[in-house]
């Protein structure tokens, strides 16, 4: 694409933001345009807006790259297996390398180790050996409950310390925490595999190398540990309701804004593009492709805690991943739904949903 017409592309995007976001909230009943709250929904929704079209426009043009045809012999030998029988267990976590780290007053250990996902034969080169990482904070000394934090799109950075609100979680609660690093994010952005993005297949053996590190990383810190949490945002509720529901030593499992069919929810936000996504919109949103991306389906397996433990926090005016997926999973799941009255980035900035984990966190030790 032309550089002048991407530039008018991401203009007349960035200028319908405002305008997308106020017919989204007049066909909310209790939105009140002018109170103090009905602004800052309108703000939180403009906000969801905005990372949307940001995200989008500043990839690559979409193009289609994945053969139809190939889809259902690949569904067809993953349904054979079965979702868990997709997922072998993950290789014991050998630490290869350790880089000691600063974020602010927080010490952190980068940690790196050769990780095999182990995926089906199907999905090839997809699916060899990569350098995985995870980021460690800990307390010295004996066993300490751990929780295992798994971002969301785009992150993998030290922004996530903020996000999730690390270092109140280890000082104030006493907790250690690992934050495995997503295939594609982070200092893993320029290394194969590439995650997410526009081929279907790729996402799917994407999403469960993920779940194979998640799990490797679990392992590791279940012999150290009190108790484990697992809790993911967005793009790592997927990764992480997946784990919960093939591992025993996981004592609670919280997920935020969660989102569903990972390829379909990708297609449903190219519309940015206009016309010249219309191909691959329609390949990602193809019947074919959903039947493949029920192996990474959260609501294919159920957690192995108890209700009690388990806590979804959705957001009303999500414009990301939208309510749906929260409600679906609390139908499947039970235990406890908090909502966020607010957008999908918005309710990372809510003193309400801070104190809802750390009373989840507070419960498990």
């Amino acid at each position: 694409m032309d550089p002048r017409d991407r530039a008018r592309l991401i203009a007349r995007e960035l200028g319908s933001v405002l305008p997308r976001s106020v017919d989204f909230l007049g066909h909310e009943r209790d939105w009140t345009p002018w109170s103090g709250r009905g602004l800052r929904r309108l703000g939180e929704v403009a906000l969801d807006e905005m990372v949307l079209t940001g995200m989008t426009l500043t990839s690559p043009p979409p193009r289609v790259r994945t053969e139809v045809a190939e889809l259902p012999r690949i569904t067809a030998e993953l349904a054979e297996l079965g979702t868990a029988g997709c997922y072998r267990q993950p290789e014991p976590l050998r630490v290869k390398r350790v880089r000691r780290r600063l974020t602010g007053p927080l010490a952190f250990e980068e940690i790196r180790y050769q990780h095999d996902p182990r995926l089906p034969a199907v999905f090839g080169e997809l699916g060899r050996p990569t350098t995985a990482v995870v980021n460690v904070v800990r307390h010295p000394g004996g066993p300490r409950p751990w929780l295992i934090w798994v971002h969301g799109a785009g992150q993998g950075n030290l922004t996530d310390f903020a996000v999730a609100r690390v270092g109140r979680i280890h000082r104030e609660l006493g907790y250690n925490i690992a934050m495995p690093i997503q295939p594609g994010h982070g200092v893993r952005r320029r290394w194969p595999p590439t995650y997410p993005d526009l081929d279907p297949v790729g996402n799917v053996a994407g999403m469960m190398r993920a779940v194979s590190e998640v799990r490797a990383v679990t392992r590791w810190v279940a012999p150290q540990a009190e108790a484990v949490a697992l809790s993911g945002l967005s793009l790592g509720t997927g990764v992480v309701a997946l784990a919960a529901g093939l591992e025993d030593d996981v004592d609670g499992v919280a997920l935020y804004t969660p989102i569903f069919g990972l390829n379909s929810m990708i297609a449903a936000h190219l519309h940015r593009w206009g016309a010249a996504a219309d191909e691959v919109t329609a390949l990602l949103s193809a019947p074919e492709v959903a039947a493949l991306t029920g192996v990474i389906d959260p609501l294919s397996l159920e957690p192995r805690v108890p209700a009690e433990h388990r806590m979804i926090v959705g957001a009303w005016s999500d414009r990301m991943a939208m309510r749906a997926p929260a409600q679906a999973l609390h139908e499947r799941w039970g235990g406890r739904l908090f909502w966020h009255d607010g957008s999908h980035v918005g309710q990372l900035m809510s003193g309400r949903v801070q104190a809802i984990t750390e009373a989840f966190l507070a419960g498990l030790r």
